[in-house]
């Protein structure tokens, strides 16, 4: 392994949740395998979220960040809207993007607006 590739890495370290206080594993497992938390959308500042989250209290806090920024989202301003512009993933997480409901994928408005437009199926939480 050269010097290159492991100044890339975030090794991995044990952390104590700041919000629960549950033990955790946070770092990437490979250069091609980062931290979990890069599987959420990147919306917080690092002063923000203080000291790393454990995976559920992660998701926790980034679906109450996308529920008060979709509260200001309207059928006006949807197409200029901000997650749009986030970088593109097709890692989807359930309770952000999607939920289910009698086996099926229902998707969220969060999932709509990082798609940044109107696919015209009817969808239950269309933004647009």
């Amino acid at each position: 392994m050269n010097k290159y590739y492991l100044y890339l890495m975030n090794p991995i370290k044990v952390k104590h949740c700041s919000s629960c206080g549950i033990v955790f594993d946070c770092g990437d497992i490979s250069l091609e395998k980062k931290c979990w938390c890069n599987d959420f959308p990147p919306i917080f500042n690092f002063s923000e979220a203080g000291d790393c989250l454990c995976p559920n209290c992660f998701k926790n806090s980034c679906s109450l960040k996308i529920d008060e920024y979709v509260t200001t989202i309207s059928p006006e301003n949807a197409l200029g809207n901000r997650a749009k512009d986030l970088p593109k993933t097709t890692h989807l997480i359930e309770g952000i993007d999607y939920y289910l409901e009698n086996g099926n994928y229902v998707f969220k408005t969060w999932f709509h607006l990082k798609r940044g437009s109107c696919c015209g199926n009817g969808c239950r939480h269309c933004p647009y």
